[in-house]
């Protein structure tokens, strides 16, 4: 995994993610992205300076149908503690509210639940399988429907309920993940969401590879104007 603990030892060094003793929760989705932060991190534990604990930490989000004993059985055989929790965010969403835009919503709660059961679980930071691809995504979805410049930050501390949130991934390119040999043997829970797919994230995502094959180097120039503090004030 060289094209991803590379960029991860620099994200996690340069952002100073770790603190001696850290007790880290990892949210697992079943998706690609957070099991490769899973994997990276627990390769990461054992040459890092700075001693920490892992924990993996999944939301049951009641739309049904996912199993989840794949990654039980990574969790295991990578001696990480692992935690499912059961919710109703799914119902509740497309059921009880019929959201028109669900994924806000969504996304909202699902945040709240993922810090209450980081806590739960004794940790006070969790860490998020966020790559470089969402820091674009989310910097575009900002700017062409919410009229403002802004994405997340490597790192961000929450003072009401005192746990702070990372982004190890946050130099690593999604094509690195997709490519790695490793990752290929890894496994993948699709997402039963209703609305899976049918995003304004995936209309970006499209977006952005149209815009790539005229502007190769685009990637690059986007995070470069992110990480300029004198021209967008979004990374510390």
């Amino acid at each position: 995994m060289k094209k991803i603990l590379g960029p991860l030892r620099r994200g996690v060094e340069k952002y100073e993610m770790i603190k001696p003793g850290d007790r880290i929760a990892i949210g697992l989705s079943g998706g690609k992205d957070s099991t490769a932060l899973l994997v990276a991190m627990k390769r990461f534990q054992s040459f890092s300076p700075i001693p920490f604990e892992l924990e993996g930490i999944t939301l049951d989000m009641g739309f049904g149908g996912m199993d989840l004993t794949p990654l039980a059985d990574l969790c295991a055989k990578l001696d990480v503690p692992y935690t499912i929790k059961k919710t109703k965010i799914g119902p509740i969403v497309f059921e009880e509210r019929q959201e028109k835009n669900p994924c806000s919503l969504c996304a909202r709660m699902k945040r709240g639940a993922l810090h209450n059961l980081t806590i739960e679980r004794g940790c006070r930071t969790i860490a998020l399988g966020h790559h470089a691809d969402d820091a674009i995504e989310t910097f575009f979805l900002s700017l062409f429907y919410e009229g403002r410049i802004n994405t997340f930050s490597p790192v961000t501390y929450l003072d009401r309920k005192d746990i702070t949130v990372i982004r190890p991934l946050i130099f690593v390119k999604e094509r690195d993940i997709i490519s790695d040999s490793e990752m290929k043997n890894l496994p993948v829970i699709q997402s039963t969401c209703p609305a899976n797919g049918l995003t304004k994230r995936e209309d970006i995502k499209n977006m952005i590879k149209e815009l790539r094959k005229t502007m190769p180097d685009m990637d690059d120039r986007v995070l470069g104007a992110i990480q300029n503090k004198e021209q967008c004030h979004l990374w510390f």
